[in-house]
């Protein structure tokens, strides 16, 4: 059990710091983007953990990833200036 979460951590620091990487323009400061990451992969274990059972690593890596990317995900601001119209009159 500690090795998945373990494992669940690093992957959510890996998918912090890619996207972080890739898409830093997009995103606020990294220590927010590298620790939403690691939450969002330790949470999505748990729930996976806890939907399926003990019965193997990967599923719970998988259910990791996903959550931690839909959080990551949440993060992001738009890419460029919104614009607003005016109202016909």
């Amino acid at each position: 059990m500690f090795l998945e979460a373990f494992g669940s951590a690093v992957l959510g620091l890996l998918l912090g710091w890619a996207a972080f990487h890739r898409l830093s323009h997009r995103l606020p400061s990294r220590p927010l983007v590298l620790s939403t990451g690691v939450a969002g992969a330790l949470f999505g274990d748990f729930v996976t953990h806890s939907a399926l059972g003990t019965d193997s690593i990967l599923p719970g890596l998988l259910g990791a990833a996903v959550v931690s990317a839909a959080s990551l995900s949440l993060l992001l601001r738009p890419a460029g200036r919104l614009r607003r119209r005016s109202a016909p009159a």
